[in-house]
């Protein structure tokens, strides 16, 4: 540990598995104290072993529940927005639900956390956010990402615009846009894809490997610490050369 978030305070969404899981730990072993939340209960518990500081169920499409749980918390210096799910298909397979629950699930809560939680941030007069995006819809288009790709996109205009309406009060906001990341739900999707799945998704890598939860948590604590400080509202592409 080298302590890049030491004396900080860090709340994550989805913190119970891949990517949120591993910005967690990532910045409890940088020294922060870390507020994981998630769905997930009993991946939430496993986090205490790992540093992580508290743990709580909250569902990240109740508003409520995520101002309830912002005044519980209070003020925090690090806000990590993992949140979200991947429909597949094109817009001929994307009801009115699943457009309404992927913008929620990816989008909203993201609205919502920074609603609750960036009057404190204000206050103290500093504060870095950090949105969970994607390479696709950002960068680039991806076959039978529709509805996944335009929520992608929404989160990096919304990451654009609370950094530059902010930008003067000592708030930064900026978002990762990874590649294909080996986490549970996508080898969950791999598996879904049949015999060979996993193969698949690796053949699209011009690397010839997947993208780690690991990876995408460096560049978390990177954003998250004051070594980012002349950094905001930046669409950061980690992708193993996917988009080139």
């Amino acid at each position: 540990m080298s302590d890049r978030l030491k004396g900080k305070r860090a709340f994550v969404t989805a913190g119970a598995a891949g990517i949120g899981r591993a910005c967690a730990i990532a910045f409890a072993r940088e020294g922060a104290t870390v507020f994981a939340t998630d769905i997930d209960e009993k991946g939430l518990a496993a986090l205490k072993s790992e540093g992580v500081s508290e743990v709580a169920r909250l569902d990240a499409r109740d508003t409520a529940a995520v101002a309830e749980m912002a005044k519980r918390v209070g003020k925090i210096d690090i806000l990590l927005n993992a949140a979200g799910f991947v429909h597949h298909g094109t817009v001929l397979e994307c009801s009115d639900d699943d457009w309404d629950f992927s913008f929620d699930l990816n989008v909203k809560s993201m609205h919502r956390t920074i609603r609750a939680f960036l009057p404190g941030m204000l206050e103290q007069g500093r504060g870095s956010i950090v949105n969970i995006s994607s390479a696709a819809g950002v960068f680039k288009a991806a076959p039978n990402r529709y509805v996944y790709g335009a929520t992608k996109a929404a989160v990096a205009a919304l990451t654009r615009a609370v950094a530059a309406d902010f930008i003067t009060r000592g708030i930064r906001c900026n978002c990762i846009c990874p590649g294909t990341i080996e986490t549970p739900s996508m080898l969950d999707r791999a598996a879904a894809a049949g015999p060979g799945g996993r193969e698949m998704f690796v053949s699209r890598q011009p690397m010839g490997r997947l993208g780690t939860a690991e990876e995408i948590a460096a560049l978390a604590v990177y954003l998250a610490s004051d070594e980012s400080a002349f950094t905001t509202g930046i669409a950061h592409l980690i992708d193993g050369g996917w988009t080139l």
